[in-house]
């Protein structure tokens, strides 16, 4: 082949781009300054047109200049790249069709041939900046990503971007939406806010980072009642069908993943529908867009909450924007359109005639608009970051020492013939500080530091829709700091006074348990009281804590308090009651005693036995009072009083009443022809006879102290929700001995006294003892069953009615008959009387 002919031809025509600079090094961009088209439907049987871009986006536009700005500065910086100029490239194109002709452009260059002795003059960018959008970014770089050209986007904040595997050469100094995601999430549970609507964007960057935020917000015990999905490009019934599921939901929160188009779009129809009332939790592709408060119904968004990146300075951006004129372009059909737009003039007298003619004079130094404003430059920074991101890359490389340069053996870049992949190497160590004091650098997955502010948006006294910063988010600090509030009151989204409350069921309040409804999510649940002796002290608890032995729940069911001690106590009604009767029968006992001392001498109490008599009134009265250490609280020595007590003062009383009724035998046998038994019977033999039967028991109370005790007993099984305070027998085996002693001292003297229950006397005690005998008999007999059927402190009130029955059937029994005769009837009181007649057989 000669020398000179062409070896590389360029395909198609090659669209110039909008703004350009020459330059050693070049950069491109590709943003675009008008986002909305004519939708034509291409037929493939000519090349596609590129198509007609409508309105202004002064966002975009303010992006480039940004990049312009920042290559100017670089140029200016004698430690930045020195004696290397960069040049830009940048684009204007609207549509993924004409965003991916662009990018083929930076990639090929403009040249329609080049011949073979300068086949190594290559036009192809060194990075490529753009786009704002994640799914232009995507289409970018999976054309230029092929020839290992880095791209650098500003906005592109998809997290489908971090995956290296597929996207190995995008960079961001934006953070990913996989932690704006996580930070929309935080900010939901913040406000505690379980019961969400989402909309998305039918796009990468919607539907990757609404998931991304489902994902996370169901950690966090967040539901999602609704999940829709459209385009700005969809028919009007897919808005229709989106409103009408809003009306019906009854969250009162919508967080929103779309970009300005789709939002105004909802906005609008909300706002002629007349629904307010939602809370509107935004992404950062819209919630601070400058083109919100242009739209109908742009007040449906007041209030919004969101994150956005940290706001910046930039000295000297200001001025720039403000030396903007055409003859910087003259190339650039946007930038004269822009400059008509603004001073409402037309640079060519032929093109309109309904404007007048530019004077020339025209300046930005003393416009006020969004494109000369600076106050915010949230993203323009991100920008800004980008340029100087490449230009440390390329300062990097052009600076490498030998030996110490990064590829194979140490070995540094041709600075001549620079090639992409060799940029792409240096962007992922690129490490530096903005003036601002901003660290930037690159992770392994391409994305920035997660930094956020949280910003409300607000309506301004000019009409606009301005982010007021109200808090921030940091993934560096740890998990609990992640949201940092700052004083300055939120406004709530659009007729809401106050925080909304936006739960599918109110927080289970601590003493409920929450059970899930079937068939619903997890954040739908009812809430039910925690069973008795279970408790739960949180809010939203999802089990309760059964509470231990000794404590029970309280009447909220959210704290264990200790069991109420449940004994036989004096200030209660069945206390008070049997320690009245029980002093009751001490003083009758008493009064009984008196009335048979003042008449000591009569017939009737000498021809009883007084002495057997005072003995039982006093042993009775011992019954009586004995009866006292059975209530109160039992204590260590009142359980081995109350049964030792209780056996030996009964065992007294019926040996007493075993002497009387032996007394009336050996009377009756006394009174015989020739007998000689009450030689064998006298006081002395009394007394012993009592002594000896109430000294066995004595030994066998000592006995059952000695080897098993009565102690104290906290009965945790009768009931579970109180504990009875009880005395424990210690040995059931000396217990029921010292009864059936009682029972055997009961048989014999009831035995006895039958049998002399007919005697002749004309007062024949016998037959009292018989009758108060078969009371004591049928009253113990009785407590046996009642006793061990008895439960808690009834137990006890049965043990002291036995012994108070079977004491007052013995004083009334055996000693009201006397009484009776003593104080009513003295006539019967003589010892003619007493004595009588003799019986049917003859004898006295």
């Amino acid at each position: 082949m000669r020398k000179g002919a062409s070896v590389c031809r360029l395909q198609g025509l090659a669209q110039p781009p909008e703004l350009a600079q020459d330059g050693v090094l070049v950069i491109g961009g590709i943003f675009s300054f008008r986002t909305e088209q004519d939708f034509v439907t291409n037929t493939f049987q000519k090349t596609p047109e590129v198509r007609k871009c409508k309105n202004f986006n002064f966002r975009e536009f303010k992006f480039a200049q940004a990049m312009i700005f920042a290559l100017n500065e670089i140029n200016q910086n004698p430690d930045i790249l020195p004696n290397v100029k960069l040049g830009y490239k940048i684009y204007d194109n609207c549509g993924a069709m004409d965003i991916l002709r662009a990018a083929l452009a930076l990639l090929s260059g403009l040249k329609g041939e080049i011949s073979d002795d300068h086949c190594t003059e290559s036009e192809t960018v060194q990075a490529v900046l753009g786009h704002s959008g994640s799914g232009p970014t995507i289409a970018i770089e999976q054309v230029v990503g092929r020839f290992h050209i880095p791209v650098i986007s500003h906005f592109a904040t998809c997290a489908c971007l971090s995956n290296r595997k597929e996207y190995p050469t995008v960079f961001r100094t934006i953070p990913s939406d996989y932690y704006q995601s996580r930070a929309l999430a935080k900010l939901v549970k913040h406000f505690g806010w379980t019961w969400i609507g989402t909309i998305a964007v039918n796009n990468a960057y919607g539907l990757d980072g609404i998931d991304a935020f489902i994902q996370v917000a169901q950690e966090f015990g967040v539901c999602t009642e609704y999940y829709e999905t459209f385009l700005s490009s969809d028919p009007p019934e897919s808005i229709l069908r989106i409103i009408k599921v809003i009306k019906q939901a009854t969250s009162k929160v919508i967080i929103a993943f779309m970009s300005h188009r789709e939002i105004k779009l909802l906005a609008s129809e909300l706002y002629k529908q007349n629904i307010t009332g939602l809370q509107w939790v935004g992404s950062d592709a819209w919630i601070t867009d400058p083109s919100l408060a242009d739209s109908e119904g742009h007040s449906i968004l007041v209030g919004s909450l969101g994150f956005v990146v940290s706001n910046a300075k930039i000295p000297g951006l200001e001025e720039h924007l403000r030396r903007l004129h055409p003859s910087q372009f003259p190339n650039s059909q946007f930038v004269r359109d822009f400059w008509e737009y603004m001073f409402h003039c037309s640079l060519n007298d032929t093109a309109n005639t309904q404007k007048k003619a530019c004077s020339g004079l025209e300046s930005l130094q003393n416009v006020q608009s969004y494109f000369t404003d600076v106050s915010d430059l949230r993203f323009v920074n991100s920008v800004y970051k980008s340029v100087y991101a490449v230009a440390h890359a390329l300062h990097n490389l052009v600076t490498c020492e030998e030996n110490k340069g990064p590829f194979y053996n140490g070995t540094c870049a041709d600075t001549k013939h620079i090639q992409p992949w060799q940029v792409l190497q240096y962007l992922n160590t690129v490490n530096f500080t903005t003036k601002e004091g901003e660290r930037v650098y690159f992770d392994s997955n391409g994305d920035s530091p997660a930094r956020y502010e949280l910003v409300n948006l607000r309506m301004t006294n000019k009409g606009t829709m301005e982010g007021i910063t109200i808090g921030i988010y940091d993934a560096s600090l740890p998990e609990s700091q992640h949201i940092i509030m700052n004083n300055i009151p939120v406004v709530w989204g659009n007729g809401l006074t106050k925080m909304p409350v936006s739960v599918c069921s109110e927080s289970c309040p601590p003493g409920t348990l929450k059970v899930l409804q079937k068939g619903k999510p997890v954040c739908c649940y009812d809430c039910i009281p925690c069973p008795v002796g279970e408790i739960s002290n949180l809010t939203n608890s999802v089990h309760c804590v059964k509470c231990s032995v000794e404590y029970w729940s309280n009447k909220q069911r959210n704290a264990c308090i200790p069991k109420a001690m449940e004994y036989l106590a004096y200030d209660e009604i069945l206390g008070t009651l049997l320690a009245l009767f029980s002093f009751l029968g001490v003083f009758l006992s008493m009064i009984t005693s008196l009335v048979f001392y003042c008449h000591k001498e009569t017939p009737l109490v000498r021809a009883n036995n007084s002495e057997l008599s005072f003995l039982l009134l006093f042993s009775l009265t011992l019954c009586f009072l004995c009866s006292l250490t059975f209530i109160g609280a039992p204590s260590d020595w009142s359980c081995m009083l109350r049964h030792t007590a209780f056996g030996i003062t009964f065992v007294l009383c019926i040996s007493c009443v075993l002497g009387k009724t032996i007394v009336v035998l050996m009377a009756f046998k006394a009174t015989l022809p020739g007998s000689n038994v009450m030689k064998w019977f006298g006081p002395a033999q009394q007394r012993f006879s009592v002594l000896a039967f109430t000294l066995i028991q004595i030994l066998i109370c000592i006995l059952w102290l000695a080897i098993s005790p009565p102690f104290p007993f906290k009965n945790m099984l009768l009931y579970t929700d109180r504990i009875i305070l009880e005395c424990h027998l210690g040995s059931a085996v000396w217990f029921w001995a010292v009864l059936g002693y009682i029972g055997l001292l009961a048989v014999l003297c009831f035995v006895l006294a039958f049998l002399a229950r007919k005697l002749p006397d004309n007062f024949n005690e016998a037959k009292f003892i018989t009758f108060s005998m078969l009371i004591f008999c049928a009253v113990w007999i009785t407590f046996i069953p009642a006793y061990i059927s008895s439960p808690g402190k009834f137990t006890v009130a049965v043990e002291i009615f036995a012994i108070l029955a079977s004491s007052y059937g013995l004083l009334l029994c055996i000693f009201l008959p006397k009484c009776y005769i003593i104080l009513f009837r003295p006539d019967h009181n003589t010892k003619k009387h007493i004595m009588g007649k003799t019986s049917s057989n003859g004898m006295h």
